[in-house]
């Protein structure tokens, strides 16, 4: 092994340090979602606000990515993974003491920009910190800790919301952030890009982020104001905030584009997408993060909303996707030397679309726990193949100047996709399950009014609210007709992200084959070759 490949006791440290960081801002995406129940109880959060909850903060997450990402590039990536950590930290405080919906949602919106600082910084730090096969090693490692700490966040938030309060869901980021800016101060190497030139892209900042928000907007309150018009025949704010942010987006990739050829400073060289690589690795990267978020946003609904599990019963069946991600870790650099990492991605969304769809064919209000394990297992393991080997796929054929660019640039899409994921398969679920309650206990005894009333409970607390309908004689039986709503419901999103998840599938087939390695030397041990600009790359799978 060359010495640019070793990995040193400093270096190991140091992965750990940015590990500690990734865990923190990907397990805050999911670590709310098994107390939503408890805090739509303790808060009055109703359904638009529990999806805003998450949306808001991979939204942050993703409109700012690019723009904080070639910050680092500029002024120090460490120093921005520092900054970044604080101000993840402070936001989580707020988040931990919000006295009302409205301040937890300010609070997510902080605590997304500061996610928005350390994401990029580590991947980007990572690329310039190693080489070689130790570069490998350290995408593996930080690809498997995205896919793994999403589903062990559900199993920590379950345990603090029954047995603690789910405030320290957000009041654990402290200690462990306090962790990880001690080990970047003793382990982590200061890197800039030297040859970035200085200057901001105001417009482009400004088109990407009003773009997303109108969408993601219009795809979460379309169930609560209404997609056309409202109740009394009036035009609704939601295909205008549709369409306008198509339009931005739109405009940004136009403004991008000829600030690029004007030779400005631009947020983003779509001409990355040039690389065949990059570009179909990012979009199977958005479909990954769009399954695996929107899955864990609607499952925790299902398994306390219908099918009577606590909320720690609801992270203890969720830890098996955790467990799946981490066991196949250990395999996938093997795996990768003798498939090629592009046939591990192709089978990773393969298991993934399997297990989804099988969940979905199997779903039912007397489903064991030991089936829903064994699909989320086969999910994990899937989402390890997949997620770890992605980030090698995507930025392989990168030249490193490009890097912290590119890294921001595919972190961004992932987080487009968790904020996807959340608005329209939890938007979905609201909107199926609210339908087909209200459809089920027409036939019900219960008198009109009384039943506008349940449905009204299972909409506004997207279902949280059934147990308690259950537990009263009097609403019990439409409890029976909700419960049943929910399953129906649930059926159809996990049936729609195994679609999706099957588009994922197929967009593998555009990459680029990346053949298994000769025997002694690892998928990820080529070293650094310069492109023709002189510009190091990553060597080619």
């Amino acid at each position: 092994m060359s010495e640019t490949s070793r990995i040193s006791r400093r270096h190991w440290l140091a992965m750990a340090t940015l590990s500690l960081g990734v865990s923190l801002v990907i397990m805050d995406a999911t670590i709310v979602n098994v107390a939503l129940p408890v805090v739509i109880e303790d808060l009055g959060l109703d359904a638009s606000g529990a999806q805003w909850m998450n949306a808001i903060y991979s939204l942050v997450f993703a409109s700012l990515m690019l723009t904080v990402g070639r910050i680092g590039d500029l002024y120090g990536r460490k120093r921005l993974y520092a900054i970044g950590l604080a101000t993840f930290m402070v936001a989580s405080v707020g988040a931990g003491a919000a006295a009302s919906p409205a301040m937890l949602i300010a609070s997510r919106l902080v605590q997304g920009l500061g996610a928005a600082m350390v994401l990029p910084s580590t991947l980007s730090t990572l690329n310039a910190m190693f080489q070689g096969r130790a570069r490998g090693i350290a995408f593996a490692i930080w690809g498997s800790t995205i896919g793994g700490m999403a589903a062990v966040g559900p199993l920590v938030g379950g345990w603090l919301a029954t047995d603690v309060s789910w405030r320290w869901a957000f009041w654990l980021n402290i200690p462990f952030g306090l962790l990880a800016l001690y080990g970047t101060a003793r382990t982590i190497d200061e890197t800039r890009d030297t040859t970035l030139r200085r200057g901001a892209d105001v417009p482009g900042v400004l088109l990407s982020s009003l773009g997303l928000a109108g969408i993601v907007f219009a795809l979460i309150e379309g169930d609560y104001y209404g997609w056309w018009r409202d109740a009394d025949g009036s035009p609704t704010p939601v295909p205008f905030a549709l369409v306008g942010g198509v339009l931005l987006v739109v405009a940004f990739v136009l403004v991008e584009r000829r600030r690029v050829l004007a030779g400005k400073v631009a947020l983003v060289d779509l001409g990355l997408l040039k690389i065949r690589s990059f570009r179909f690795g990012i979009i199977a990267a958005m479909i990954v993060a769009l399954g695996e978020f929107g899955l864990l946003f609607t499952l925790p609904l299902l398994l306390q909303g219908a099918l009577g599990y606590s909320a720690l019963g609801t992270g203890w069946i969720l830890l098996w996707l955790a467990l799946g991600t981490f066991l196949v870790s250990g395999a996938t650099p093997r795996l990768s030397a003798s498939l090629g990492r592009t046939s591990v991605v192709r089978i990773g969304l393969a298991l993934e679309a399997v297990a989804i769809g099988g969940l979905a064919l199997t779903l039912s209000t007397s489903l064991p726990g030991a089936v829903i394990a064994i699909w989320l297992f086969v999910y994990g393991v899937g989402v390890g193949l997949a997620t770890a080997q992605l980030t090698n796929v995507i930025l392989v054929d990168v030249p490193a100047a490009e890097s912290g660019q590119a890294s921001g640039f595919q972190t961004t899409v992932r987080q487009l996709g968790s904020a996807l994921g959340v608005a329209l398969l939890g938007g979905l679920l609201i909107a199926t399950t609210t339908s087909q309650t209200q459809d089920r206990v027409a036939d019900s005894s219960l008198p009109a009014a009384q039943q506008e009333r349940v449905v009204a409970m299972v909409h506004d607390s997207a279902g949280a609210a059934i147990p308690a309908l259950a537990a009263d004689p009097a609403t019990a039986d439409a409890a029976r007709h909700a419960e049943q709503a929910l399953v129906h419901a649930s059926r159809v999103t996990t049936g729609i992200a195994a679609g999706v998840l099957v588009v994922g599938v197929a967009a593998t087939f555009g990459l680029p084959h990346s053949p298994a390695q000769p025997a002694g030397r690892g998928a990820e041990g080529a070293e650094p070759r310069t492109g023709r600009a002189g510009r190091t790359r990553a060597a080619r799978p």
